[in-house]
């Protein structure tokens, strides 16, 4: 029988398959896949014929289609849905993948027809985007050891085989020590909760086949238990839970593991020339440099601080008021943070929340993106990988651009977080495919599902990715999309975020989950003018783990990380009752992968370009001018990497921005 995985699809749009898929078609369908992909490799590296962009770039980009279908649906439903047989899996094919991939790149006859068209690429008559394509191919080869020899290069696969196993290790303890830990309530212990955390904690429950209501370490469900509950206690209790995965012992621990990645990014980074591993990864980005990094960090640490030790001295002060002596501890923060913002701003969550439906804001984020780029969302009835999911046909002026699928619920065979992947990305050669993007968020089931405003924030920003996947009009697959600089990638979905406080987008999708009412316009401004609440607190924890990041990464990978965590934060001067956002043992953006490695500050990196870009808007027609919509989608979302990310916002802009905007932005100095 045909494998279903690299069978034709005849599903709408040619979604995969999910509903003949079982997870005994994985292992032979990537045995199958990797082997027809190595002919292909083979074939254009024996190729007798002079090396030409067709015959050698192109044929790559044309490469390895099949491999690309089982990888997409594999990791897919690995990230969203696991399993023991998929985490299984998933730890047998990251070994085996990363020894594929560098075959690839340590191929010595593929790689010396790439340089000879780099030598030659003046004369070869490129288009833009084939000349950035050669470009991006070469410095890949490169940059993954292709002109290495003998035990250097062998040295060198050794390396990326264990940091992908390492990798897998990783997330897999992280989401084992989520799913294993919760902490049982009493009806008793309820006391004091708004109606939608008791809903998400009795929901929870029923998932743990617990006795009743639980506290999870779902971020959506444990921040709004640290907001509300009035039980010191059990704050402490789940808050000390939360911090410590990854940190609990035994088989899960994290710590050593993060240790021996350092270690190993260290050697990569030495055998391929660079003082350090931070040198090396930020040689692509716009950034460039460590110093220039740790200069923006620095930038914002200090007015941020200040305003956290301004509030830290507030909120001791209420709790000394509720009788509770010694210092504010990080278990606090929350709990007397939303007192204060019910008392300064008269803003109740729990208020709030019937007003952020889920389903209402999804089509706040369509009617946005019709508004600014004229798409148009219709739901599809496709079989999916999972109940929770939805999928809908976007189209443009009657023609069909993408498919999207939304899978927003939280649970226990989901890693934490939120993300955007491109089950397959927009291209035109070798021939014409539209993209199918995937958001995938952690929000607490509910009839009807409601959202905190920084859920709210979260559906935005993964859908504003999403727009950068679905408006992609590129030639070729290896620069669609957000296959762009890690500091340059976070610039449309931060931006889209800046959607959600446009009063009239609230005033028309912020309607009450039992009446239907519109949000209150008293309500509505106190949501506006608190929107920067608290922002010490929310930049101290983020600017604290990207200089820890950093620091990992930029000179002597540390022995003990966990001591270098800890010689940093106190050369901050980090404050005692704020935890960092993600603690090295669960910092999964650093240690799940590459990806984020010396560059969580990208997030960063990248506000400073969203708040300038939102300001253009503001400066032209408003939130919805149709110019600025169109000059946005030329020259960021739909060109991908084409061009460098400079040169894609000096397109836009007219300027690149300084640090300024984003400061005002989160109201660290006054506007």
């Amino acid at each position: 029988m045909t494998n279903p995985i690299l069978s034709n699809w005849t599903t709408p749009f040619e979604i995969a398959p999910f509903s003949d898929i079982s997870d005994d078609d994985f292992s032979p369908a990537l045995e199958q896949a990797m082997k027809e992909h190595n002919a292909e490799i083979d074939a254009i590296a024996a190729n007798p014929d002079t090396p030409t962009f067709a015959n050698t770039i192109e044929a790559l980009e044309a490469a390895g289609g099949q491999l690309d279908k089982v990888l997409s649906v594999f990791f897919t439903i690995a990230g969203a849905d696991s399993n023991r047989k998929r985490e299984e899996l998933q730890r047998a094919f990251s070994p085996r993948l990363s020894a594929h991939f560098s075959g690839i790149s340590s191929n010595k006859s593929l790689f010396k027809r790439v340089a000879d068209l780099w030598a030659r690429r003046d004369d070869l008559d490129l288009t833009e985007e084939q000349a950035r394509v050669l470009m991006l191919t070469h410095r890949g080869f490169v940059r993954a050891g292709a002109a290495l020899e003998g035990d250097e290069d062998a040295r060198m696969q050794e390396i990326k085989s264990r940091l992908a196993s390492l990798g897998t290790s990783f997330t897999q303890n992280l989401l084992a020590d989520e799913r294993a830990w919760y902490m049982d309530l009493t009806e008793e212990d309820l006391n004091g909760l708004p109606d939608f955390v008791v809903d998400a904690a009795r929901a929870a429950g029923q998932e743990k086949k617990a006795k009743g209501p639980v506290v999870t370490l779902s971020r959506s469900l444990i921040v709004p238990f640290l907001q509300f509950s009035p039980r010191r206690d059990l704050r402490e209790n789940a808050y000390r839970a939360w911090a410590a995965r990854g940190a609990n012992g035994g088989e899960t621990d994290n710590r050593d593991i993060a240790a021996e990645i350092l270690a190993l990014r260290e050697e990569r980074a030495k055998l391929l020339g660079y003082d350090t591993f931070a040198d090396y990864k930020l040689e692509t980005e716009m950034a460039r440099t460590p110093d220039r990094v740790r200069e923006l960090l620095m930038q914002v640490w200090e007015p941020a601080k200040s305003r956290a030790d301004t509030d830290a001295d507030v909120l001791t002060q209420m709790m000394q008021e509720d009788g509770i002596n010694g210092p504010l501890e990080a278990w606090d923060w929350r709990y007397y943070a939303e007192k204060r913002r019910k008392a300064e701003h008269d803003l109740d969550e729990a208020a709030l929340k019937p007003y952020l439906q889920l389903d209402r804001m999804i089509e706040a984020s369509f009617a946005c993106a019709n508004r600014l780029f004229g798409l148009e969302f219709k739901p599809l009835d496709v079989p999916l990988y999972h109940p929770d999911c939805r999928a809908w046909d976007v189209t443009r002026d009657g023609q069909h651009v993408a498919v999207f699928i939304g899978d927003y619920f939280a649970r226990g065979s989901k890693r934490s977080g939120a993300w955007c992947s491109a089950m397959r990305a927009q291209a035109k050669f070798p021939k014409k495919q539209t993209p199918v993007v995937i958001n995938v968020c952690n929000f607490a089931k509910g009839d009807p599902a409601l959202l905190s405003y920084d859920d709210a924030r979260t559906l935005f920003h993964e859908f504003g990715h999403a727009l950068h996947q679905m408006l992609s009009n590129v030639t070729y697959e290896s620069i669609s999309g957000t296959s762009v600089a890690r500091d340059f990638v976070e610039l449309p979905s931060q931006l889209y975020e800046h959607w959600l406080e446009v009063p009239e987008v609230l005033a028309e999708f912020a309607t009450h989950a039992e009446t239907g009412e519109p949000m209150p316009q008293e309500m509505l401004q106190k949501v506006l003018k608190a929107a920067n609440f608290d922002q010490g607190f929310q930049t101290v924890e983020y600017v604290a783990s990207a200089l820890v990041d950093l620091a990992f990464h930029d000179g002597e990978a540390p022995t003990d990380p966990m001591a270098k965590q800890s010689e940093v934060l106190a050369g901050l001067g980090m404050p005692k009752a704020i935890g960092m956002r993600h603690a090295t043992p669960h910092f999964a953006h650093v240690f799940a992968g590459d990806g984020y490695s010396s560059g969580y500050y990208s997030y960063m990196w990248s506000e400073v370009m969203d708040a300038d870009a939102f300001a253009a808007f503001e400066e032209a027609g408003g939130a919805f001018d149709p110019e600025r919509a169109k000059a946005l989608e030329d020259n960021i979302l739909s060109t991908g990497g084409s061009r460098e990310a400079e040169d894609l916002y000096l397109a836009f802009r007219g300027r690149l921005p300084g640090v300024d905007a984003l400061l005002k932005g989160r109201g660290l100095i006054a506007a």
